[in-house]
């Protein structure tokens, strides 16, 4: 049942949406800015929390939602695709001790940067597809929506907590 609940927060809340990574090896150096605690208000008035913490000088650990009941957990690292600066998340499992029982494990964002101001935005994959059998497929699928203002989901935005 925990394995459910989790499949169902990712699929819903953390939008595991690709079974193939577009960037399969870091890229580039992480920005330590990133590292540290985030929370962002939610319209309920609860406290979503982010944790980013450096794995290596390339890659980061995220735990989300932190301090939640079940927290999940990915590594991931940043590229350039198509004249951007990407994320590529890849989410292995959760605070139960549970692994995804699925290959549905990636996602791709962006971010900015504002002081203590973290916006985060989901790749949509309600516009470019899911069900791409190569990292070229998905590539193409972002490419050919690259001027399209939805190919980004809605921002996220968290602040940082300073303890």
């Amino acid at each position: 049942m925990k394995m459910l609940l989790c499949v169902f927060v990712c699929l819903v809340l953390a939008g595991c949406d690709f079974t193939v990574p577009l960037s399969a090896t870091p890229g580039m150096a992480i920005d330590t800015r990133a590292v540290g605690l985030w929370e962002m208000s939610k319209p309920d008035g609860k406290t979503e929390r982010l944790l980013i913490l450096p794995f290596n000088d390339r890659e980061y650990f995220v735990s989300w939602p932190e301090a939640a009941p079940t927290e999940l957990y990915a590594r991931a690292h940043l590229f350039r695709f198509s004249g951007m600066v990407l994320v590529q998340l890849y989410w292995f499992g959760n605070s139960d001790g549970a692994v995804p029982d699925d290959e549905r494990n990636y996602q791709i964002a962006t971010y900015t940067m504002t002081g203590d101001a973290l916006e985060i935005r989901l790749l949509n994959a309600d516009l470019i597809g899911k069900d791409f059998r190569s990292a070229a497929d998905l590539a193409r699928a972002i490419e050919a929506n690259n001027n399209n203002p939805d190919l980004f989901r809605e921002i996220m935005a968290y602040k940082k907590v300073h303890i």
